[in-house]
């Protein structure tokens, strides 16, 4: 998560409020963009879009990777 510039509140805020879409296996991905405005890597984003992929257990759902991608 943090290797890939995503944070705790917005990955939490994704799942909350982004678009559900269906994943492999059976889980499930949201997906949301946020405003950006900084640097990354050696180029400037304005948009950043969190994806963390989940898989739903009873009572409680497992955030099985992040996907950050910017543009």
């Amino acid at each position: 998560m943090q290797e890939r510039g995503a944070s705790e509140a917005e990955i939490i805020e994704t799942i909350e409020t982004g678009e559900k879409i269906p994943a492999k296996r059976g889980r499930s991905a949201y997906r949301k963009n946020f405003q950006f405005n900084d640097r990354w890597g050696d180029k400037t984003y304005a948009i950043k879009q969190v994806m963390p992929v989940v898989a739903s257990e009873e009572q409680k759902i497992v955030v099985i990777t992040v996907y950050t991608f910017y543009f």
